[in-house]
């Protein structure tokens, strides 16, 4: 297991490659929303007192209608799903676990470094561990299982062990979400709010599950685990279906406007998501060579050098220094 993973976003590491470019870093290496939800005013004493219960409330009563979360379901608001990712590990003992890939690699990493064993996995139909980790749809290829599938081996592993579904990028098809199966044994759903709204910065996820398990990461977290204006933020944002339904159609677009691109640059789309597309070009390592260059990042991958991911442009000017970057 590497002791250091790439990521997308990494501007210290892209401008240690290539310096730091004039017309500055056109940042296409994640999978992050480049249009955010318009925040709009705080009330300016959020900053200054502690989170109440009340504001908890309020996000996770918008989480549990964005997200059909059903009533006798737990839900439990942190940090960013990365917190979760990272307690998770910690919390079992010496786990055999199942990863659903090749996928997002912190899941793998996290897991190792507390000494569990990891076998990575093709088909959900083989589980048959103490934890199985599925990031649906997947991260980077976008492969998408069906809920049916999920829910059954959810029921296989119930009494003895659980299934871990990663839904970081399912806004935009909540059709493939098992959110709102959740409650059941066996079965801990992770949502990640920064990317389809924009607001990585802001660190917020979920974990929905049954309320045992949920009251567990939350005592793990401790009191007022997401700051103030996360919370009002978040329960702003999750409410508003308006901007949620224009934006899953925007987004959608600009995927396949960025396909085109891509593919009269000579490469070929092997999957993604609305938030970001997976290209595969034998001279891949040229092509992020010269992106780079032309300062404008994409995410490379050691286990396939011949995958490139990009994210969407958020503006026209963008959509240009990309275009003509590939010519």
């Amino acid at each position: 297991m590497p002791d250091k993973l790439r990521h997308g976003g990494d501007i210290d590491a892209a401008e240690d490659a290539f310096g730091t470019p004039e017309a500055g870093w056109l940042d296409l290496s994640t999978g992050i929303n480049p249009i955010p939800y318009p925040v709009g005013e705080l009330d300016p004493a959020i900053w200054q007192r502690l989170p109440t219960k009340s504001d908890e409330h309020a996000l996770l009563d918008a989480a549990r209608d964005c997200y059909g979360v059903p009533a006798g379901a737990g839900i439990v608001a942190a940090p960013g799903t990365q917190a979760i990712i990272q307690w998770l590990p910690v919390a079992a003992r010496d786990c055999r676990v199942q990863i659903l890939g090749p996928t997002y690699e912190e899941h793998a990493k996290t897991w190792h470094a507390r000494g569990h064993t990891i076998e990575i996995i093709e088909n959900i139909e083989d589980a048959d561990a103490d934890v199985v980790i599925a990031v649906n749809p997947n991260n980077p290829n976008g492969r998408i299982v069906e809920s049916g599938l999920l829910m059954d081996a959810a029921a296989r592993l119930s009494g003895r062990g659980v299934l871990i579904v990663d839904e970081a990028f399912a806004d935009v098809s909540p059709d493939i979400s098992v959110t709102p199966q959740a409650g059941q044994p066996g079965l801990l759903v992770l949502r990640s709010f920064g990317k389809f709204y924009g607001l990585a910065g802001l660190r917020l996820g979920f974990a929905i599950g049954t309320v045992f398990d949920t009251d567990m990461i939350r005592d793990a977290l401790g009191p007022w685990a997401v700051a103030g204006p996360a919370l009002a933020i978040g329960a702003r944002a999750l409410a508003d279906t308006a901007w949620h339904e224009r934006t899953s159609a925007r987004l959608k677009a600009d995927a396949a406007r960025l396909d085109g691109i891509l593919e009269t640059a000579g490469m070929e789309i092997v999957g993604g998501t609305a938030l970001y597309r997976l290209a595969h070009s034998s001279d891949a390592a040229l092509v992020y060579e010269t992106l780079g260059r032309a300062g404008i990042m994409v995410r490379k991958f050691d286990y396939d050098p011949a995958w490139l991911r990009f994210g969407l442009p958020g503006n026209e000017n963008d959509w240009a220094r990309l275009e003509q970057a590939l010519r």
